[in-house]
């Protein structure tokens, strides 16, 4: 028997699981759909229930209807390598949601993610003032120009 995760995000949609689903493995690499079913009973009977895992992470995700919305009390931080990498989620997930400031957005489900380039820590700690201050004037977050910062 294989063995379950630990702790799993369940996320809850209004009619768009699978589409969400779709979404995210379309821009993750290691990512796929495990199952999809509907639901046999219940409130949401007929509703459909998505399994998928991103980048490794598993995650679930139920067509529960519209009693509960997204905050972005809760995101998903992404972790990135190289401005293509920020670029690729950026413009990824951004379309058709809503883009906000310092890397942060809304995709069109209304779930909140950050895209964040790994050295940020770093960045920060070499020049705290003058990264934030950068980071503070930027939608997607420009790596180039937060190495310019830091060089302060």
């Amino acid at each position: 028997m294989p063995e379950l995760q630990k702790i799993t995000p369940f996320l809850w949609f209004d009619g768009q699981a699978r589409a969400a689903a779709e979404l995210y493995v379309s821009l993750f690499p290691d990512s796929r759909i495990v199952s999809s079913s509907p639901l046999p009973s219940g409130p949401a009977e007929g509703a459909a229930v998505v399994s998928f895992v991103l980048a490794g992470q598993e995650f679930t995700a139920l067509d529960g209807g519209p009693m509960f919305q997204f905050s972005p009390a809760i995101s998903f931080v992404i972790n990135c390598d190289s401005q293509a990498e920020i670029d690729h989620f950026w413009e990824g997930l951004s379309e058709g949601g809503q883009k906000e400031q310092c890397g942060w957005l809304r995709d069109s489900f209304g779930v909140s993610w950050q895209i964040v380039p790994v050295q940020l820590e770093a960045l920060l700690e070499a020049n705290p003032e003058g990264v934030m201050s950068a980071l503070m004037e930027m939608g997607k977050i420009d790596l180039a120009a937060l190495e310019s910062a830091a060089g302060g």
